[in-house]
């Protein structure tokens, strides 16, 4: 199967874009076949190397690769335009040497007709005198040329939606070369097509009314015409388009706190179903398991919290060899010292990692929960603060036993369960009256990680400079403490 990406460098890789690359992609590397990358450049005006490289780039990130190209439009624009020549030449196409007052005209009456063609350039060209077109384009006289849509009507058997059929009467003549001879964007698409030995095209639905003009193109040069599938657009969760008030659109915006390997297997799930209720996958079993026949017909909704989601988990199973990295780098940014914090911990950060990591929904996320575990004041939560350490008295009494109880205890998870929960006993409460409003005095949150693992990662030291610091909160009377230090920490999961 030989397929294509042929993104437009005239914006960013957006996620519709990135979607249709990966299915393509998709089909390629599960037939055996080939991806074929063009870049449809031929608006010069809006075009650009900036973009084509963030488009090349987005898609190298995501881990798909193309075994042809990238080939550009613009560097066949003579095939084009000759291409133009030949409908011409034979009667499948005509010169139009309408004015921009009649065409005004033609919008008008197409509006007024609900957009159904009139065929009113068609109908001039018609009323010229034998031989009068070609001596008024020989003279220089500008006009553009609009191809033949013939009578009838084009159908396709759809690779996602079935059977489809539009009526020729519908489409109006398309102008295929402009008054400067340059091909227009179907015409183009075509001859590219068909140049590259494209069998099978799948891009979004906002290229159905597309579609029958392009067979007809085709048809008409007597190229094949390959196989097409429409895939539903993205949507926002107000069922409406994807767009930038939904937030993010461009891959790239993304590239900071998500995993490419999350953003593909989110990706894959828009419009794409494996058949069963898997979600969370690898990039080498969704190759496995992606067929055309499980494209969905109705569009995806884009949900960020699902994202954040899958991202958590692909977080979850990634090697640590090449999370740590990542991880650094994003310490480094928050804070200054953290590698000379941990440098010489190496067995104590892996495992801090094991354990955050399950909880967190980012790398960002991460690094701020790690920062949790490195000397410096933390910030209380304000609702952890209300919730857990209402009864200030009673606080400030179990957290000053605690801190005696501690002392002198052997500091392993198990050890500090069992001094924690025999304190528990002494004072006559449940083992989470303690649990509860130590978490917050250690941590500053009201959820984390096992208290006893807390406790472990965080060091005796640490944790009882942060035990006296909450007593000394208490005592003082804050009703909600936000130290100048080190910033609050990010939770890691709710």
């Amino acid at each position: 199967m030989r397929v294509r990406f042929a993104p437009s460098p005239t914006g960013f890789l957006h996620v519709g874009g990135a979607r249709t690359a990966l299915f393509n992609w998709l089909l390629a590397r599960q037939s055996g076949g080939t991806f074929v990358l063009r870049v449809e450049d031929t608006d010069r005006a809006r075009s650009s190397e900036a973009m084509t490289g963030a488009i090349l780039h987005g898609l190298e990130w995501l881990g798909i690769d193309w075994d042809e190209g990238p080939l550009f439009q613009s560097d066949r624009v003579g095939e084009h335009t000759a291409a133009g020549r030949r409908l011409l030449a034979g009667g499948h196409a005509y010169r139009d040497f309408s004015t921009p007052e009649e065409l005004a005209r033609d919008r008008a009456n197409i509006a007024a007709l609900a957009g159904e063609a009139t065929r009113a350039a068609r109908r001039r060209a018609e009323s010229l005198a034998p031989g009068e077109a070609e001596e008024r384009a020989e003279a220089g006289e500008p006009h553009v040329v609009r191809f033949l849509v013939p009578e009838g009507s084009t159908e396709w058997e759809d690779a996602v939606h079935g059977p489809m059929r539009f009526r020729n009467r519908d489409i109006d003549d398309l102008v295929i070369l402009r008054a400067d001879d340059s091909p227009t964007y179907n015409l183009a698409v075509v001859c590219d097509d068909a140049h590259a030995r494209i069998d099978m095209v799948l891009r979004g639905d906002d290229h159905l009314s597309n579609t029958p003009k392009q067979i007809l193109l085709a048809r008409a040069l007597g190229f094949p015409v390959p196989r097409f599938g429409h895939v539903p657009l993205i949507l926002g969760r107000d069922g409406k388009r994807l767009s930038k008030r939904h937030g993010a659109t461009d891959v790239a915006g993304y590239r900071r706190d998500v995993l490419p390997e999350a953003m593909v297997n989110f990706l894959a799930l828009l419009g794409w179903s494996p058949g069963d209720d898997r979600e969370v996958m690898d990039l080498d079993e969704i190759v496995r398991r992606f067929s055309l026949g499980r494209i969905l017909r109705k569009g995806s909704v884009f949900d960020a919290d699902k994202l954040a989601w899958l991202n958590g988990r692909h977080l979850s199973r990634m090697d640590l060899a090449r999370l740590e990295p990542l991880l650094n780098a994003r310490l480094a940014e928050l804070s200054q010292g953290v590698q000379a914090a941990v440098q010489d911990r190496a067995g104590w950060y892996r495992g801090l990692l094991e354990m955050l990591r399950t909880r967190a929904r980012s790398v960002d996320a991460l690094a701020r929960a790690v920062l949790l575990y490195l000397p410096g004041e933390v910030a209380y939560e304000p609702a952890a603060v209300r919730k857990h350490w209402k009864r200030r008295a009673q606080v400030q009494e179990y957290l000053t036993a605690f801190r005696r109880t501690l002392d002198g205890c052997e500091w392993q998870p198990e050890p500090l369960e069992r001094a924690l929960r025999g304190l528990a006993r002494e004072l006559g409460v449940g083992a989470g009256r303690l649990i509860h409003p130590l978490r917050v005095a250690l941590t500053g949150q009201a959820v984390s990680p096992g208290i006893f693992d807390v406790l472990y990662y965080l060091g005796r030291n640490l944790s009882l400079d942060r035990v006296e610091r909450a007593l000394e909160t208490l005592a003082a009377g804050e009703a909600d403490p936000a130290p100048a230090g080190h910033a609050a920490a990010a939770p890691v999961d709710r």
